[in-house]
């Protein structure tokens, strides 16, 4: 959405996806209705969807000259002043694409970059986010960065017979590692930090993004995490220290994960990402409503091996069973089941109670299982924390609660 003189202005906008060899017809429609998801999210409102069969994208407009003809048609008869393309354009597929429907073009990684920067609360987010922006806006520059020259004076920024382009392209590779030395200023404030929580130990909760990982951050740590049901809720790292039973240990926050997430993300993400590196015990939240959410398993693992190699303790969090739905594929009586029929020890028989050694079925939002979730974190953090301190009581830490 837009907002001028107190006035929000919807922005009304059409997705185009593609159906490929490598990504079929249920698999671009999982993709498009994520996109929605993160339109929605964004402020727009997705009023219309397109899809083609290609063997691959077209390098000039992505789809094929029918298929754009027929989006410029609807577009022009249309309120729709937003086209969003579910895979990263190429600036001449961008420009290309622009010329032809006349309205505002985004790609997958634009419009994540855009929910990023809405999100981004801290100063370090901010900057990872600007960050990102730019190194993904450098090889699409036009005339839109013309403000930057001017906020900077124009004597002795210009070269001569330098063009306007190649003068914001300079200011741009400037605040470009301006930003990468703030990074890394903070980086090493963030490993003091780290350093300075000593070794109590740290189980940092990951997942795909909107799976409810701040309502369980709040509900185990008694604290107040920003979360609501979109996507990218929270981008900034909180850490929290827990005390279960006797035993304290560190609770950590972190970003969600996404199909297609843009490299220069997770890169300009680096230090978010060393929380989830350094901690002991992972807690894999998982929505178990989502019905591609074994995909969503699957995004997650792949991103935790990229972060990390080693072997790490992982404990499976189904969550969100108050409204699952579960229909045994073997099961003569085609009634469909209701989150009200299917308890947690029927789940306890399913296919899904072996994926992991340690797995668990709970609501955080109905407060569901939550105690013989705490109870397993127990053990396991009890587990590392006597192999660490052989011969100590347990000792609360001094370390305050932090966000990032």
């Amino acid at each position: 959405m837009e907002q001028t003189n107190n006035i929000i202005h919807t922005e009304n906008a059409i997705l185009v996806g593609l159906i490929t060899q490598q990504q079929n017809e249920r698999k671009a429609i999982e993709y498009i209705n994520e996109l929605e998801f993160l339109a929605d999210t964004a402020g727009a409102v997705v009023v219309k969807k397109f899809f083609q069969r290609l063997d691959y994208a077209n390098s000039k407009t992505f789809v094929g000259t029918g298929k754009l003809e027929e989006i410029k048609e609807y577009v022009a008869n249309h309120d729709v002043n937003l086209a969003i393309f579910d895979d990263e354009l190429s600036p001449s597929q961008l420009r290309n694409i622009e010329n032809e429907l006349q309205v505002k073009v985004l790609d997958r990684t634009s419009l994540i970059l855009d929910i990023f920067a809405k999100r981004a609360q801290t100063a370090h987010a901010k900057t990872q986010v600007e960050l990102a922006q730019l190194q993904y806006l450098l090889p699409r520059l036009t005339r839109m960065w013309t403000h930057l020259e001017r906020q900077r004076g124009g004597i002795g920024m210009r070269g001569p017979g330098e063009t306007q382009i190649e003068t914001d392209r300079r200011i741009i590779l400037r605040r470009i590692s301006l930003l990468k030395e703030e990074l890394v200023s903070i980086d090493k404030q963030k490993t003091v930090q780290r350093k300075n929580r000593g070794k109590l130990v740290r189980v940092a909760l990951v997942g795909y993004t909107n799976v409810g990982k701040s309502t369980l951050m709040n509900l185990i740590s008694k604290s107040d995490v920003f979360a609501e049901n979109k996507l990218f809720a929270t981008l900034d790292t909180t850490v929290r220290k827990v005390v279960v039973q006797n035993l304290p240990f560190l609770l950590t926050d972190t970003v969600g994960f996404i199909r297609k997430l843009p490299h220069g993300l997770i890169e300009s993400f680096k230090s978010t990402l060393d929380e989830v590196r350094e901690a002991d015990i992972w807690v894999h939240v998982v929505d178990i409503s989502h019905p591609q959410f074994e995909e969503q398993m699957q995004v997650v693992e792949r991103t935790l091996h990229e972060i990390d190699t080693q072997d790490k303790p992982i404990i499976v969090v189904f969550n969100k069973i108050d409204t699952f739905t579960y229909q045994p594929k073997d099961e003569l009586d085609l009634t469909p089941s209701t989150a009200q029929n299917v308890s947690i020890e029927e789940l306890k028989q399913t296919w899904m109670s072996k994926l992991n050694d340690n797995c668990l079925f709970i609501s955080a939002k109905e407060k569901i299982n939550i105690e013989e979730l705490k109870e397993l974190l127990y053990n396991k953090a009890k587990e590392i924390h006597t192999a660490r301190f052989p011969y100590n009581d347990f000792l609360y830490d001094t370390y305050e609660d932090e966000e990032s």
